[in-house]
């Protein structure tokens, strides 16, 4: 128990002594006050003795003679012998013995010369001393109940200050643990019984966000490197198929042209597997550098190319200018588009650039398009997002990747991506931000 609870309950105890000590006073105090009281009639008895001659004439003159009487602490009825009424201190009171007696009212004698001359019937206060300490009682217990109320209330307020809402701290941090959330701190308070592992678990929770920093960058870091190395594979396979097909069109006889086709087909092979390891180590990382830097038409225009291994491209129309773009990234991005059309559609392509401006930037706009028939309309908006395939691609091979990765990488470079179906196939739009 710390000192303060020691303190308070010591308090308690003091305040309840305190009180029966105030109880027992107060009861002694009436014992003296009964003694007093014997002595103040005695006092008066005497005074009506003395001034009887005067009193039994009733009226004003015994008015004005108690009047002079300074003892006033009491309310009584004086009596003659025939039991009329001389003198009374307020009205309500006994008039007569008979009421006097069924009040409990205290009758004492008046005589003068030796014999009895009259009564005086003394008001018996003890109802209203009752009430009164009935009232006393009441404020007395009202007021001990109060001081308790307050201070199981303040015993109460500081139970829930320094144990329960640190305890529920503690447990709203260890859920946030629990739920993986490093970046909440917990608030050190060391004046509660829990403010000794307060600091104690903070430290853990730094050096635990700390442990998963670095696992999440070396983990990234390789992630990098395999998808990097991965799209670096992609251009020399590339390569290699572009000059199989032009062996395969100048081979000497069937044998040759049959080796060159197991030489294109396993090209085919390894840009597949390369593909899907590629697309499996971007779909986790999705944040893949991109360094933005200026372009020229020409660029772009040796990008496509570069890409169009089957040579299905037959027109291709980008005006000159300057853009902001990463070219390795719009080199994916391209190599994407124009694969997916090799894939589902098969047909020649056309590319199409012109400028377009928007509220604040300039554009440009390329649309490449094939006429493999499209995708279905409702379909359009589905097919960019992760593992979302179009309901043409049954039968072929792909993780549902390929456009998801270019609408995040052309977003990245500031520029944007759309697709939509145009003149009985389907095109893919790319923006590029005009340097």
């Amino acid at each position: 128990m710390k000192t303060k609870e020691i303190l308070m309950l010591s308090f308690l105890c003091l305040l309840t002594g305190i009180i029966g000590a105030v109880v027992l006073l107060k009861s002694s105090s009436d014992q003296t006050a009964t003694s007093e009281f014997t002595v103040k009639v005695n006092r008066l008895v005497v005074f009506m003795e003395k001034n009887w001659d005067r009193l039994e004439q009733g009226g004003a003159i015994a008015r004005k003679t108690m009047e002079d009487n300074a003892a006033r602490e009491f309310d009584y009825v004086l009596l003659n012998e025939d039991g009329d009424v001389l003198y009374q201190t307020r009205e309500g009171l006994s008039v007569n013995v008979s009421q006097a007696t069924s009040r409990f009212d205290l009758i004492r004698d008046v005589t003068a010369g030796g014999k009895t001359v009259g009564k005086v019937l003394i008001h018996n206060g003890w109802k209203d001393a009752e009430a009164r300490k009935m009232q006393g009682m009441a404020a007395l217990f009202f007021g001990m109940s109060l001081i308790l109320v307050l201070c199981m209330l303040g015993y109460a307020l500081y139970l829930k200050k320094k144990v329960i809402q640190p305890f529920e701290r503690m447990k709203g941090f260890a859920q946030q643990i629990a739920m993986g959330n490093l970046d909440v701190p917990l608030e050190m308070d060391r004046g509660n019984v829990f403010g000794a592992f307060t600091q104690s678990f903070d430290l853990m929770r730094e050096e635990l966000k700390a442990s998963r920093l670095r696992e999440e960058a070396a983990l990234n870091s390789r992630k990098e490197l395999i998808a990097q190395l991965s799209h670096d594979i992609k251009t020399p396979v590339a390569s290699i198929k572009a000059m199989a097909d032009v062996m395969e069109l100048s081979a000497a006889d069937a044998e040759q042209k049959q080796t060159i086709q197991a030489i294109n087909a396993k090209a085919d092979q390894i840009d597949r597997l390369v593909s899907n390891l590629f697309h499996a180590t971007l779909e986790e990382l999705e944040r893949l550098e991109v360094n933005v830097e200026e372009l020229t038409s020409g660029e772009i225009q040796r990008l496509v190319r570069e890409a169009d291994h089957l040579r299905l491209i037959r027109q291709m129309k980008i005006p000159e200018c300057v853009v902001r773009a990463d070219p390795l990234r719009l080199s994916q991005v391209i190599g994407n588009v124009i694969s997916n059309s090799y894939k589902y559609a098969g047909t020649e392509i056309e590319i199409n650039g012109f400028f377009e401006k928007t509220a604040d930037k300039d554009f440009l706009t390329m649309e490449i398009s094939d006429q493999g028939g499209g995708v279905p309309e409702e379909e359009l908006t589905l097919i960019l997002e992760k593992f979302r395939r179009g309901s043409n691609s049954n039968g072929k091979d792909g993780a549902g990747l390929g456009l998801f990765i270019s609408n995040y990488l052309m977003i990245k470079m500031g520029g944007d991506f759309g697709c939509k179906n145009q003149n009985g196939g389907f095109t893919i739009v790319l923006k590029l931000l005009l340097a």
